[in-house]
């Protein structure tokens, strides 16, 4: 009996707590009909606007801090034809600096950012050598140990500016066997590139070629400091097939395409001019006439045996000084070998003459 009433009420506290839990459940109120339960609704933030480029095409990625508020020399190169975005061939930031994923991101968040993958300042870090000298702040040590070498730094620019035939022979050339970067001479990002204006570009060359800037301020010389010559008149400083990196294959052909009139052909050539003007004349300056290295006759006598006059008072055959050949002298007197002689009065046609021959093979000395 005992057991039994114990059965019993454990089943009566069960049948309670069932009662308990439905009359709670009946409690919560239902939604009526047509209608949803209320949903949670979150607040949806709004995409930032991706940076926009400012000049090239992809430059946002540069610009987005190398704006006009941090380096706004930078953005003129929209004015060069590096920035012609009509232009297929245009570059972009990354195809010259390198994707420099690690300048951009900086994942160390260092005060000073990595450096670019390829930069073209020629120097090194900012106060490590400090040199007021332009040669030796280009050439010299904190020139060529840079970050970016300089093969590296004149890969960039070659990879679109080999194809051109005025570039094609960079390799071997002078400027190149010397470690001369394209960035020396030129300002990419500069809207005024001096050595592609005749008024500049001198100075810039006059930087190295210091000989040169002291010849062409002499008396003789070509119209270079007055800026109707530059240097790329004659010399193409990329590299060309000709000796002295001129335009053509020689010396005469550059000079020629100047003084036709010197071209010939000539029944009588003067050799030294077919072989090369420099031997008479030296190009950027001098103090004699004509650009000559030396006056005449000395010019001419560094080649030529001198002669006398053919008057017989100059020779020396009359009067009772007179000179008489002998077996070791021809009469002549050396007096008149270089005192008031100019062998130009005779030889005018010292570059050629077409006066025929009186008797073949002697020429007729280039005379008029």
């Amino acid at each position: 009996m005992k057991l039994l009433r114990q059965v019993l009420t454990l089943c009566a506290f069960i049948g309670a707590a069932v009662g308990v839990s439905s009359s709670m459940a009946a409690d919560i109120p239902k939604p009526a009909a047509g209608k949803e339960a209320p949903k949670v609704v979150v607040a949806k933030v709004a995409p930032q606007e991706a940076p926009k480029d400012l000049v090239l095409k992809g430059d946002a990625k540069c610009t987005s801090c190398h704006d006009e508020a941090d380096a706004p020399g930078l953005l003129a190169i929209g004015k060069t034809k590096h920035g012609t975005v009509a232009d297929s061939r245009t570059p972009t930031c990354t195809k010259c600096h390198g994707e420099s994923e690690a300048h951009v991101l900086n994942a160390q968040d260092t005060k000073i950012r990595p450096k670019p993958e390829r930069t073209y300042s020629g120097q090194l870090a900012p106060g490590s050598l400090p040199s007021a000298d332009r040669v030796d702040h280009y050439f010299g040590i904190q020139g060529k140990r840079t970050d970016t070498p300089v093969e590296e730094r004149n890969g960039s620019c070659l990879e679109c500016h080999q194809k051109d035939a005025k570039r094609s022979h960079w390799m071997g050339s002078t400027h190149q066997a010397r470690d001369v970067a394209c960035s020396t001479c030129h300002k990419i990002h500069s809207a005024k590139d001096v050595v592609r204006d005749k008024r500049t570009q001198t100075e810039l060359c006059f930087t190295c070629h210091k000989e040169q800037r002291a010849q062409v301020n002499k008396p003789s010389h070509h119209p270079i400091v007055e800026g109707k010559m530059a240097c790329s008149d004659c010399h193409n400083v990329h590299g060309s097939a000709g000796p002295k990196l001129m335009k053509r294959d020689s010396v005469v052909d550059t000079c020629y395409t100047c003084h036709m009139e010197k071209r010939g052909p000539f029944v009588h050539n003067h050799e030294p001019v077919s072989e090369d003007c420099s031997n008479c004349h030296n190009p950027h300056g001098t103090t004699a006439e004509s650009m000559l290295k030396m006056r005449p006759p000395f010019l001419c006598q560094s080649c030529h045996t001198p002669h006398g006059g053919t008057i017989p008072a100059l020779t020396g055959n009359i009067g009772p000084t007179a000179l008489r050949p002998t077996a070791t002298s021809s009469g002549k007197s050396n007096i008149n070998i270089t005192q008031g002689r100019g062998c130009l009065n005779c030889h005018t046609q010292v570059h050629g003459s077409n006066n025929p021959s009186a008797t073949n093979p002697t020429p007729q000395f280039n005379l008029r």
